[in-house]
């Protein structure tokens, strides 16, 4: 997609007066009454793109009309955008601040920058031009959305998520939201940076990664889960091969010996679909030194479980969970998933021998994403998993802007892996840990 608007240029900037709507109208309509789209489709976009400028500028010099150089420049990108792109959505996806698109109706468009969610001016002209992108991205990779599948979820060249609700499901029309994918991914220094985590935390979490053991990172939406992946994936040694799974394939690692899995959908007919769990399963007869699964969500679990406690060791994914505990108790009820009558207490002792660590990630009410506990399961005390938390943040209330005050926090536990990280050749300093240690947020 041509996603090269100006970014100096605001949202507001971009808009066409009503005149000029009606003259992008007119010569929308006139220009595809002389293109052959299907044969644009097949050249590269800066010559379908020049293409498309030169037939404009010919249309309106045959029809002059009292336009300015700049308006007519809109107008021109405009329509380039509606034939090889995403139409109003292109100034967004342009805008690297922007991170969540979501589009509740033709005429209701919001984003989500630095956390918080704001409305933007870009419209459809209707429900039917709206339906026209959410068909141009599905069938760009081969799904499909109407009345006998209303919903989908597909992805942008870039890589960012796409999920299309239509009627009869969404009562206002169609409707569908953009996850962006971040082509430049953050470094642990960023995150720092950021006060998302402290560099006691990260240094622990690095020797966590390099020494093998197994880290489940937990939190909501919009956390940061993906991104805390990348970071300490980066961290695997780049002679181990990893094999990675994912529903949508969003990890960027950097390693040389990585082969990538994807899960498909059933296709048109309802046939073909390869969920996570036959993956994973796969990912066994693979010789993986690591595997990494971007989010578990069902019965798959099992299987990651049984891997890990069987010589897979330094695995690590992600989980949709508001607490470690809760974490906890949906991967309990994911291993029920698989279908197994399996006693409880199997299944807690399976989840304690498996999972060293618990990554708990949270978007606070600021906007700000931030790792608020990392927690060590040390095993079990009848039919309950034991956590000793490592590191926590303590929040102390809000300052006059609704920005979180708090600080981060050792617990002054020495984690049970401590001396198995000491015997791979890993040392971390004692202090890492101690108790007075804390890091204020200011």
């Amino acid at each position: 997609m041509g996603h090269e608007s100006n970014p100096d240029m605001s949202l507001h900037q971009q808009l066409l007066s009503p005149q000029e709507e009606e003259v992008k109208q007119d010569l929308y309509e006139r220009l595809l009454s002389m293109l052959d789209v299907s044969k644009l489709e097949v050249i590269p976009e800066p010559e379908a793109r020049q293409q498309i400028t030169r037939l404009c500028n010919q249309i309106l010099s045959d029809n002059p009309r009292p336009l300015s150089l700049v308006s007519r420049d809109k107008i021109i990108k405009q329509i380039n955008d509606e034939v090889l792109g995403l139409g109003p959505l292109e100034p967004l996806l342009a805008d690297s601040t922007i991170s969540d698109i979501l589009i509740n109706s033709a005429s209701s468009i919001f984003v989500e920058r630095f956390g918080k969610l704001e409305p933007v001016p870009m419209r459809f002209h209707d429900d039917r031009h709206l339906m026209n992108i959410i068909d141009k991205i599905v069938s760009s990779v081969g799904r499909r959305v109407d009345e006998s599948s209303p919903m989908v979820d597909a992805r942008l060249q870039d890589g960012s998520r796409v999920n299309a609700i239509i009627p009869p499901l969404a009562l206002d029309g169609p409707s569908m939201s953009i996850r962006r994918f971040t082509v430049d991914k953050l470094t642990a220094e960023q995150l720092i940076d950021y006060n998302a985590i402290t560099r006691e935390m990260y240094q622990v979490l690095k020797a966590i990664v390099e020494g093998k053991l197994n880290v489940l990172i937990s939190g909501g939406t919009g956390s940061g889960k993906t991104t805390m992946l990348n970071v300490l994936s980066g961290y695997i040694p780049s002679d181990e091969r990893i094999i990675t799974i994912e529903d949508s394939a969003e990890l960027q690692l950097q390693q040389p010996h990585v082969v990538r899995l994807e899960s498909r959908p059933a296709n048109l007919e309802g046939r073909g679909e390869v969920n996570q769990r036959e993956l994973v399963k796969n990912s066994l007869r693979m010789r993986p030194d690591r595997i990494v699964i971007g989010e578990v969500r069902g019965a798959e679990a099992l299987d990651m479980l049984t891997a890990m406690n069987t010589g897979h060791e330094g695995s690590l994914t992600t989980l949709h969970a508001n607490t470690c505990r809760d974490a906890l108790s949906r991967l309990e009820n994911m291993v029920c998933m698989a279908g197994f009558d399996m006693p409880v207490k199997n299944i807690r002792t399976q989840i304690a021998s498996a999972i060293h660590v618990v990554v708990q990630l949270e978007r606070q009410e600021d906007g700000k994403r931030r790792v608020v506990s990392i927690s060590e399961i040390t095993g079990m005390e009848g039919e309950v998993i034991t956590l000793s938390d490592l590191f926590v943040f303590r929040r102390r209330g809000r300052d006059k802007e609704g920005n979180i005050l708090g600080e981060f926090q050792a617990t002054g536990v020495i984690p049970r892996f401590y001396d198995e990280l000491v015997s791979k050749g890993i040392n971390l300093s004692h202090g890492l840990f101690g108790s007075n240690e804390s890091f204020e947020i200011i």
